[in-house]
């Protein structure tokens, strides 16, 4: 099967990887707005390399967009003119698989459920991955693309969008609470990876436990005594807002 990767970010360029990996996927062509970033890709595939939609094989027989939500659609109504026959699929987590409608014939969602960075490869064997299409063509061919995972699930997009919705909160907002983390150490010149070890213990935990049973800390207590102390300390009125609204809604949900 040929493939052509419209995008070359952080998402395209892992799955990317794991596709050629594997061995039973071509992946033909790389496209991305700027021809930087597509060759850089293109070169770890051996593939050509493209930063201009009308410059896209026409001949694969899959096309997976994997670009920013904001110009998703544009991207696929470019994409599948004079393609009717291939199965274009979108690996947005948040977008319906309906974007598709009056564009193309064979359609679909491939969302691998993971936070991806280029510098730092994945083991996409182990990531949960939620599929959907239009047909059971599409279906299979989606599938065929999925098997660089063992976690292969069928799901809606209404379904998905709280999937993401998820996601959201338990990584990019957790991620976020990392960085704040590493500015409070950063003022008193404390290494953030003294973080590591909690840090690590904390997603241990709920593999073992809800998250609601491994919540600690003075929240769960609602000590204010420690929690005024602390939102005094914190100088930013963002940080100290978030600082206390996240107590409350520990407190509240306990």
């Amino acid at each position: 099967m040929k493939v052509v990767l419209v995008g070359a970010g952080n998402l395209a360029t892992n799955l990317g990887k794991a596709l050629v990996r594997r061995g039973d996927v071509s992946v033909v062509q790389v496209f991305s707005r700027t021809i930087q970033s597509a060759e850089l890709l293109a070169g770890q595939l051996g593939c050509r390399a493209v930063c201009d939609l009308d410059e896209v094989d026409c001949d694969a027989d899959a096309y997976v967009v994997s670009v920013k939500d904001k110009v998703l659609e544009q991207v696929v109504t470019a994409v599948c003119q004079g393609r009717e026959e291939a199965v274009f699929v979108h690996t947005a987590g948040s977008m319906p698989m309906t974007l598709f409608e009056g564009k193309a014939k064979h359609y679909g969602v491939f969302y691998p459920m993971q936070t991806f960075s280029k510098s730092k490869e994945v083991d996409f064997n182990e990531i949960p991955c939620f599929v959907e299409a239009s047909d059971e063509y599409a279906m299979s061919v989606i599938r065929q693309l999925a098997a660089v995972s063992r976690r292969v699930s069928r799901m809606n997009s209404a379904d998905r969008r709280y999937l993401h919705l998820a996601a959201v909160f338990a990584c990019n907002f957790a991620n976020h609470c990392y960085a704040l983390a590493s500015e409070i150490l950063g003022q008193r010149g404390i290494p953030f990876d003294v973080m590591l070890p909690i840090i690590d213990e904390t997603a241990r935990k709920v593999h073992q436990l809800t998250p609601r049973e491994a919540q600690t800390g003075p929240a769960v207590r609602y000590d204010r005594n420690v929690i005024d102390a602390q939102a005094v300390m914190i100088d930013d009125p963002l940080t100290r807002e978030i600082y206390e609204l996240l107590s409350k809604s520990i407190h509240d949900k306990h």
